[in-house]
């Protein structure tokens, strides 16, 4: 029986070519604008480089002060992490950086920008980067503030160019030189939190950090348990001692800062209720409704087009004792047949626009790529399209009269 449909489906489809281009063309490039943002969204979600401890790992990113008539959110300061989050007993690891700073240098009166973070030595046990020169920035190193540095791949190339190895070369950032301990590979601006073209030791910074005794500032940290089942009393333990934090000044009447998973802590907006992932789902569903909402309607119509060019047909079958259900289930096979080989051309356009907007290099480092995560929305994005344009048009097929459709011959 789906053998005959899809024969059928076939014979429709060259009937009228222009009627098959727009509603191929309307799936395919539906198909297109959801396979390219699902995998965006999934790279920049899912890519756990280089925290691939992010199962037992939570992120602390966010700070916030509330009063009655004010709200001061960011980032939280170095005192607040080192004395309070630092106090925690259920971490086996206890990883701070800054948030990136840029600084200009010149190298053969050249104009290079550098963006730099500052990191203690947990944060080289709690991320596993790709070393493909050196090693990670030691204890020993960061207790003795030592001016040395890991660089990234693309900063090495563009600083000392397509040169040999680098270590104990040195890199000028902030008007400082370092001595370049190792090279990672380059991540995109993305991962906000571990982005960096070049890595310095926490205590070579030129501000005293326990000096400031605010909650606000410019650093993250990461604690990670020992097991994913200690993930609960971590996130436990860090509340509680933010029940207890003092409130800093009359202005305010409130702190707030949680410890995330890592996609609550990049989608958290800073409110204390809500961290953003139910803004972030409301706004994806939202587009994706929004894109695949005309090419529906479009193709709707032009179904509706082709139920009529083929009521005669209609009529015959259901003279001959067809049920509304059996010419409903033919039409919404033949829709969905009609739809998956748009959504086959829609795969390979994306396909090719993922590695144009990958040659363009749009976003540094950030490499699109078609994994089994958007090969399964696609196919899921090719059902609800193929259901949606289909039923009512089968349905409106089903209810026409037999002797009106033959008359109509």
């Amino acid at each position: 029986m789906l053998k005959n449909y899809f024969k059928i489906a076939i014979a429709v489809l060259k009937r009228r070519k222009f009627f098959t281009f727009l509603s191929l063309f309307g799936i395919s490039f539906t198909i297109i604008i959801l396979m390219v943002m699902t995998a965006f969204i999934d790279k920049v979600v899912n890519d756990t480089y280089p925290d691939k401890k992010r199962d037992r790992s939570l992120y602390i990113n966010k700070m916030e002060l509330r009063g009655k008539e004010s709200m001061n959110g960011g980032a939280p300061s170095y005192y607040f992490l080192k004395h309070y989050v630092g106090s925690m007993k259920t971490p086996v690891k206890f990883a701070i950086s800054s948030g990136f700073n840029s600084t200009n240098t010149y190298v053969n009166n050249r104009k290079i920008v550098i963006n730099y973070k500052y990191t203690n030595a947990d944060y080289w046990e709690v991320l596993d980067y790709k070393f493909s020169e050196g090693k990670p920035l030691t204890k020993q190193q960061i207790d003795n503030a030592e001016k040395v540095a890991v660089i990234t791949e693309d900063m090495k190339k563009e600083y000392f160019g397509d040169s040999g190895t680098v270590l104990g070369k040195y890199i000028e950032a902030d008007n400082v030189k370092y001595r370049i301990c190792g090279v990672v590979k380059t991540l995109p601006i993305t991962s906000y939190l571990f982005y960096a073209d070049v890595y310095l030791p926490i205590t070579v910074t030129k501000t005293n950090l326990m000096s400031d005794k605010g909650y606000m500032g410019n650093f993250t940290a990461i604690v990670l348990a020992a097991n994913t089942g200690d993930v609960p009393k971590m996130k436990k333990e860090f509340d509680g001692i933010m029940a207890k934090v003092p409130i800093p000044g009359k202005e305010w009447d409130h702190v707030y800062s949680h410890a995330d998973s890592y996609i609550q802590g990049y989608l958290r907006t800073g409110n204390e209720t809500n961290s953003g992932m139910l803004y972030a789902i409301t706004a994806v569903t939202l587009f994706a409704l929004f894109v695949m909402l005309l090419p529906t309607l479009n193709l709707v119509n032009v179904n509706i087009t082709r139920i009529m060019e083929r009521s005669s047909e209609i009529g015959v079958r259901k003279a001959f004792g067809a049920s509304s259900f059996t010419l409903v289930y033919q039409f919404i096979v033949e829709n969905l047949i009609l739809t998956f080989l748009g959504g086959l051309i829609g795969i390979v356009l994306s396909l090719v626009a993922m590695y144009v907007i990958n040659s363009a290099n749009l976003i540094a480092n950030l490499n699109l790529e078609l994994n089994f995560t958007v090969l399964f929305y696609t196919v899921i994005t090719c059902i609800v399209f193929g259901l949606l344009s289909g039923v009512y048009p089968a349905w409106r097929m089903s209810k026409l009269n037999v002797v009106t459709a033959l008359k109509a011959q």
